[in-house]
């Protein structure tokens, strides 16, 4: 059972006054991937209102990068919108798993790629509407190969793109994955901060 939410607070340990104070709470599904929490809570303005979330494990990406500069990249069927998608290696953390681990772990069972550097971009929440989801992203690099390790029913096309042709791809709708459009982005400026320019991205960007 989840626990009451205590009082929120805003950076610098001041009160949250846009807090909702959560008066119960209740775990309306529990699922092998995550669990859905309804939560009766009370506004700032008096209102009580229920909220619906799903509480998640928190996943890391890895925005892995080769040597030519070419961008680690996956074809993965997604059943709830019925396609398949263009992304990059990602995966949820297990119960204790430390981040870093997480991401070397998913690197290397995903597409039997490992690093010999690795750098924390940032990381973000993703769908905080409706989720507690947390993704943390790495940058790696030094990439080598060896074997996977996917999971059965795990069914990936595992290829390399450069980074400019990713970027174009996320110009013309071809990837709309919101995790693989920020890596992209934080590639691009971290890249840039080097003073490297997008492999690829000649011509293919407004």
């Amino acid at each position: 059972m989840p626990e009451v939410s205590q009082a929120a607070q805003i950076p610098g340990g001041a009160p949250e006054p846009l807090a909702e104070v959560t008066l119960e709470s209740r775990l309306a599904y529990q699922g092998v991937f995550f669990d859905v929490v309804n939560d009766r809570v009370r506004c700032p303005d008096g209102h009580i209102g229920t909220r619906e979330y799903i509480l998640h494990p928190g996943a890391v990406m890895v925005v892995a990068l080769a040597d030519d500069g070419s961008v680690l990249l996956e074809r993965q069927y997604r059943h709830p919108v019925g396609r398949a998608f263009i992304e990059m290696p990602a995966g949820k953390l297990e119960p204790g798993e430390d981040v870093l681990t997480c991401a070397q772990r998913e690197l290397q069972e995903e597409t039997g790629y490992r690093a010999a550097r690795w750098q924390r971009l940032g990381a973000f929440h993703n769908a905080i509407g409706y989720s507690n989801e947390k993704i943390e992203v790495y940058l790696a690099r030094e990439l080598s190969l060896g074997a996977t390790a996917t999971e059965a029913g795990e069914v990936l096309e595992v290829f390399t793109a450069p980074l400019g042709r990713l970027l174009q791809w996320i110009d013309d709708g071809t990837v709309t994955d919101v995790k693989t459009i920020i890596g992209a982005y934080w590639l691009e400026r971290f890249l840039a901060a080097r003073g490297a320019s997008a492999p690829g991205a000649a011509g293919t960007r407004a």
